[in-house]
Parts: structure tokens; C-alpha cells; sequence
């Protein structure tokens, strides 16, 4: 299609990270190996919290749905990533970019506003313990839910409809192994300082909006576990804050540091690094970090590994 004297490019070539057959394919099980673990340990987690009642709760609700989001986000990225590693031709097309990197960051949003909602639901629960079941009923959780949803898919989708309909003319390579959302907007053949600022605008009320919401909770689920007499009553609560605020640093630190910025071109090479820290290990990482300091969710698959383990002697002996 004609523009002008601009040819409109029609796919991307996404560079990756090497250029070595060999390399790729031991990248290639890494990261296949990386992913699968991902999505069965998060799938895990929804699981267990949907099988077990002692796991229904908010803070568990909460916790199902950032599993699925995670599992969501990492599935956005990372099988075409591994398919590139196995072909030549590492290309996506100009529309399934555009879905990437939509979806991709749709998730990242969802998943900042839900880091909130979960600092408020410890606040909650710490501050105001015995008001705490009569106000976090399963609709208020569910409502709030469904704002992050929606939250996360309008602070990327005026910036994502704005970017469709710039034009595309060349050259048509990302130096990244995905569409990320500052190289992409990079390929347009016309002035994207509106867009830029959009995307700085947005992220920063984004990040550092639900991280002041976050830290302010913090602030005061301390100073009342603080307050509490007993070391072992001020143990127990802060161990139900530890995986959140373990999960809520990682996330907020890297993207803070990659997207809070006005212009995302500099050190992009950094960048990729970085997002494959936040974007692939960080979901990786959750599962462990959320069953191995929780005793309720350590119980919990105990009882489902007993469980399996005595249906298989049953089974062996009959």
C-alpha cells in the first residue's frame, strides 16, 4: 500500500537475543522449560484455592486472579518468542504485533491495579480485623476485581488505538523479542511525541499512583503490627504481608525503572534484560514465593499430594 513515496511494512522482525543456532536452541529449552513451570505453578495456585476451603478467602480470591493474569501475560510473550528460536525468519505481522503488545501490557495494568486491591485487603484485615469479614464480603472482592479489569484495559487502550492508526513505513526491525510497546512505536513514519507523552503520562499515573496506594497501606498495616503486644501475634502478621510485598517490589521496581521514563530508546538492550526479569521470571517466581512462605497454601498442597498419593495405592493394591 501506497503512502506517498512510504511503502506501509506489513511484519515486524523481532531480533531476539542471538544470532547463534546453537545458542537458540539451549535458549529455546530454557525458556520452554521456564514457561512450563510458570503455567503449571500458577495454575497450582488457582487450584488449590479452588478445591480447598480453607483457601477462600479475599486475600486468596485475589491471589487466583493474579495467577491467571500471570499465566495470561507470560502466554502473550513467550510462544512465539520460543518459535522464533527454532526459525530463521523471526517475524510477527504487523497486527499480531500490535495484539501482543496490547494484551501484554492490558495484563501488566490489570496486574498493578490488583497489587492495590491487595495491599487494601491486608490493610483490612490487619487494621480492622473484626469489621474485616462484614467489609470484604465476596461482592466487594469481586467488584473490585472486575475495576482492575477494566482500569487495566483503559489505560492501555487509548494509546493502543491511537499507535493503529499511525503509519507504519519502515524500517521494520524491533531490537527486542517482543513488541514492546517504545519500539514498536518507534517504526511510525511520523511525529509520536503526542503518543510518547500519552504513554508516560498513563504509566506514570499507573505505576506511581497504585505505588503510593500500596506503600500507604503498608505504612499503616506496620505501624499496627507494630503495636500488637505479643512477638508471635506481630510473626503471624507479618508473614500474611511477606509473599505480597515480596511480589509488589519486584514488579514495581523493574517497571518503574523501564516505562516511567519520557523517551525509552536509550538503553534499550537494558531494557530487554529487564523485561525479561518482570515479564517472564517475575510470574515464574510467584508461585514459590506465594506457597513457600504461606502455611495455609503449604497445608493445602500437602493435602492434595496425600491425596494423590493415596488414590495411587489404592489403585496399585486393587
Amino acid at each position: 500500500m501506497e503512502m506517498g513515496n512510504m511503502t506501509s511494512i506489513t511484519e515486524i522482525l523481532l531480533l531476539g537475543f542471538v544470532y547463534d543456532p546453537a545458542l537458540e536452541i539451549v535458549l529455546f529449552l530454557v525458556f520452554l522449560l521456564v514457561y512450563i513451570v510458570t503455567v503449571l505453578g500458577n495454575a497450582l495456585i488457582i487450584l488449590l484455592i479452588t478445591i480447598d476451603s480453607r483457601l477462600h478467602s479475599p486475600m486468596y480470591f485475589f491471589l487466583s486472579n493474579l495467577s491467571f493474569i500471570e499465566i495470561f501475560m507470560t502466554t502473550c510473550v513467550v510462544p512465539k518468542m520460543l518459535a522464533n528460536f527454532l526459525t530463521k525468519r523471526k517475524t510477527i505481522s504487523l497486527g499480531g504485533c500490535f495484539a501482543q503488545s496490547y494484551f501484554y501490557f492490558f495484563m501488566g495494568s490489570t496486574e498493578f491495579i490488583l497489587f492495590a486491591a491487595m495491599s487494601f485487603d491486608r490493610y483490612m484485615a490487619i487494621c480492622y480485623p473484626l469489621r474485616y469479614p462484614t467489609l470484604m464480603t465476596g461482592t466487594v472482592c469481586v467488584k473490585m476485581v472486575i475495576g482492575s479489569w477494566i482500569c487495566g484495559f483503559l489505560f492501555v487502550f487509548l494509546s493502543t488505538v491511537l499507535k493503529v492508526r499511525l503509519p507504519y513505513c519502515g524500517p521494520n526491525v524491533i531490537n527486542h523479542y517482543f513488541c514492546d510497546s517504545a519500539p514498536l512505536l518507534h517504526l511510525a513514519c511520523t511525529d509520536i511525541s503526542l503518543i510518547e507523552l500519552i504513554d508516560f503520562v498513563s504509566s506514570l499515573i499507573l505505576l506511581l499512583g497504585s505505588l503510593s496506594f500500596t506503600a500507604t497501606s503498608y505504612v499503616y498495616i506496620i505501624s499496627t503490627i507494630l503495636k500488637i503486644p505479643s512477638a508471635q501475634g506481630r510473626k503471624k502478621a507479618f508473614a500474611t504481608c511477606a509473599s505480597h510485598f515480596t511480589v509488589v517490589s519486584m514488579g514495581y521496581g523493574i517497571s518503574i525503572f523501564v516505562y516511567v521514563r519520557p523517551s525509552q530508546t536509550d538503553i534499550m538492550s537494558m531494557n530487554k534484560a529487564l523485561a525479561i526479569f518482570s515479564g517472564i521470571l517475575t510470574p515464574l517466581l510467584n508461585p514459590f514465593i506465594f506457597s513457600l512462605r504461606n502455611e495455609q497454601m503449604k497445608e493445602a498442597l500437602r493435602d492434595v499430594l496425600k491425596g494423590i498419593a493415596s488414590e495411587n495405592k489404592r489403585w496399585l493394591i486393587s
